[in-house]
């Protein structure tokens, strides 16, 4: 009614152009239907790409089935971790497997057949610990340089066919070396700065609805990685704070609660301690790795070697048996058990190889393992002692209001017992019980209004006694919503500062989720790949 005729011209304009939007598409799908057929061309079209695609999907599915059923992927995976260099040999080595594939054939094949062989190896090695986002651009950025690579590549195809026909194929070749080069550059930088691959996975995560809450395991090594900057930059206002929380007078609170904040206090003053103690721990295990590797990877593979002889014995001690069942000759059963012998005379050898201090420094590296463990552990359980009933006080404090708006209910319910039927006496004290749910640290009060209804089971209640019952249950009542009360107005004000200041500090822990601050400190620690096969 209020409209301007302005409003009336845009109204109609924009009709008229959703309307004309209307009959052009109508008119495009018409045209498309009859002229020379095309839509009907396109969907066929489509149905045999697409069909193509999943008969590429299902053959892949059935030789990958096919090839793992005839023991394929062991004999792939003895032929990688034989290789020198580690994981970054095996790495390689399948990298310039699946560019030279890149050359005849499309990546699709690639990415279906190949990588699910290769992939759970190269994942399942502890000395990079790599993550499958990483595994994944990396192969990506490979399987890219098939679209350029000769002769069957699929940028080539299209660029011969806009080329003038003067353009050989052959140059289009030589060109294609330059991008060809740059792909392999860009995979080089993305092997070696995993962070680019691995920090915005991590931070959109962090910080997303389903994050972790900091207290995940995962978490909890880059969390103090972080917390001991955080501690030697803020310690001094940190202790600042919690001697002056020590100071204030907390005889409002019942001896419970006093106990427990006095003690939460002096638990935050072991945290600088704790953390000291982690960094202390975490540097000579450091320090040990260093002249320790070489000796673990030695004999290590020494013990793998073993593994393997021990495998072929008993395929040799099998064979034995299996042919003294079937009445061999003595000879050959002695020749059996020649080979038996030199197996189990190899196995000798091998274990004679490991060198002789290793058991020793394994004991050492193993002490030193659960060292820095202890420290990280008892760091833990004190920033979670030294914050929890911060936090529990301060939600106790929180309710007092809460708590207080239930007394008219509660003080009803002495008409009730008084002289209400049991029926309905019963009924409104439970009703009275719910009334605590929305409360924590209440249940000693709940069980006392529990008794009252009880009085009631029976038909025939002693209205007295649960008058009496009533009467302690409301006392009681009283007393908490008195401390409460008192308690909020005197220090649910430093309580609230003190508890803002923890929140990324002592108390990170126990939060609900990172701060986005801390979820990108988070985030850019677990992007670096760590080794930690010296652990197996």
């Amino acid at each position: 009614k209020n409209a301007a005729p302005g409003d009336y011209a845009a109204i109609a304009v924009a009709g008229v152009c959703v309307a004309g939007l209307l009959i052009s598409v109508l008119w495009s799908a018409w045209r498309t239907f009859k002229i020379d057929d095309t839509l009907r061309y396109v969907c066929i079209e489509t149905a045999k790409t697409t069909s193509m695609v999943f008969i590429i999907l299902l053959g892949a599915a059935m030789l990958t089935a096919a090839f793992r059923g005839f023991g394929g992927e062991e004999l792939v995976k003895e032929f990688l971790t034989g290789l020198p260099g580690g994981f970054w040999g095996q790495f390689i080595v399948v990298m310039a497997v699946i560019f030279l594939l890149g050359f005849f054939l499309d990546f699709i094949e690639i990415a279906v057949v190949v990588v699910p062989i290769m992939a759970p190896i190269l994942l399942a090695d502890p000395s990079a610990n790599i993550t499958a986002v990483w595994l994944g651009v990396m192969v990506g950025v490979n399987m890219q340089t098939s679209f350029l690579t000769p002769p069957f590549g699929f940028s080539l195809f299209y660029l011969r066919g806009v080329a003038p026909p003067d353009v050989r194929t052959t140059q289009i070749y030589r060109g294609a070396v330059a991008f060809i080069v740059l792909q392999l550059v860009g995979l080089a930088i993305v092997g070696f700065n995993p962070p680019l691959v691995n920090y915005l996975p991590n931070r959109t995560y962090l910080t997303s609805d389903t994050a972790p809450p900091p207290q995940n395991p995962l978490l909890q090594e880059c969390l103090e990685s972080h917390l001991a900057g955080y501690y030697d930059e803020n310690e001094s206002l940190l202790r600042e704070r919690i001697s002056a929380m020590q100071q204030l007078d907390l005889s409002v609170l019942p001896e419970d609660q006093r106990q427990e904040l006095a003690e939460a206090f002096a638990k935050a003053l072991e945290t600088f301690g704790n953390m000291e103690a982690i960094e202390t721990a975490s540097g000579e295990i450091d320090a040990y790795k260093g002249g320790y590797r070489p000796l673990h990877i030695e004999a290590r593979d020494i013990q793998a070697e073993i593994r393997s002889v021990e495998s072929r014995l008993a395929d040799a001690q099998q064979n034995y048996n299996l042919n003294q069942r079937i009445g061999a000759s003595t000879e050959e059963l002695q020749d059996l058990q020649d080979g038996i012998d030199a197996i189990e005379a190899e196995i000798e050898a091998l274990a004679a190889s490991i060198p002789s201090e290793w058991e020793s420094a394994r004991a050492r590296f193993l002490e030193l393992a659960d060292a820095e463990k202890s420290a990280r552990n008892t760091y833990r359980r004190t920033v979670d002692d030294a914050y929890e009933p911060v936090r529990e006080l301060g939600r106790l404090l929180s309710q007092a209001d809460g708590l207080a708006g239930i007394e008219a209910q509660l003080v009803s319910l002495e008409g009730v017992v008084a002289q209400a039927p049991s029926d309905e006496a019963s009924e409104a004290v439970r009703e009275a019980e719910r009334l605590f749910s929305d409360f924590d640290d209440v249940s000693d009060i709940r069980g006392a209004f529990s008794d009252v209804r009880k009085e009631f089971r029976n038909g025939d209640p002693d209205r007295d006694a649960a008058g009496a019952l009533l009467a302690d249950a409301l006392s009681a009542y009283r007393a908490e919503v008195a401390w409460r009360r008192d308690a909020a107005s005197r220090l649910a004000e430093p309580l609230t500062a003190y508890d803002e200041l923890l929140q990324e500090s002592i108390g990170v822990r126990q939060q609900q989720r990172l701060t986005t601050a801390l979820a990108e400190e988070v985030a850019s620690c677990r992007s670096e790949h760590k080794d930690i096969s010296l652990y197996f």
